[in-house]
């Protein structure tokens, strides 16, 4: 299988997402957005042009204290489960983010999740981060979707 990386516009790369996450929908806008896709499946034959295998979307990061300016997070990654796709996109998504300027990209896993495509694009594992709820006394809140620890990783 030969993958390759191709752009995609911001609403594709939801639609993709709404189609294909299995446990969060798109957010809410993005920096950029970066795809891989396979040139040569027989979708793509038919319709002579290339099949998307997977998205990424990169904004500002979401916690206030890491939005310096430099850093970008990958805020939503997800394919329909092509071996090496989330390497590709991981790897893309930073040089992406190297040539607009920035110094570091961070992103999310949940504990479960090996981090197996992440070491591969070269990236590290910083620690542990999140969990807790965002409600507070001082300020009462409902949470929309279940907050938990996360694992937070970095290329730089």
């Amino acid at each position: 299988m030969s993958l390759s990386i191709v752009p995609i516009t911001f609403s594709e790369a939801c639609a993709f997402i709404a189609a294909h996450h299995r446990h969060h929908g798109a957010p809410a806008g993005c920096k950029f957005c970066v795809a891989v896709a396979d040139p040569y499946s027989i979708a793509s034959y038919a319709a002579q042009e290339p099949q998307v295998c997977g998205v990424a979307i990169v904004g500002r990061p979401i916690a206030r204290a890491l939005d310096d300016g430099w850093t970008l997070e990958v805020n939503r990654l997800c394919t329909d489960g092509t071996p090496n796709a989330c390497s590709m996109l991981y790897a893309a998504a930073w040089r992406a983010a190297r040539a607009l300027g920035y110094r570091k990209l961070i992103t999310y896993t949940l504990p479960e999740e090996g981090g197996a495509s992440l070491r591969a694009a070269g990236w590290r594992l910083i620690g542990a981060a999140g969990g807790g709820t965002w409600h507070c006394p001082s300020r009462p809140r409902v949470d929309t979707h279940p907050t938990q620890l996360k694992l937070r990783w970095e290329a730089s």
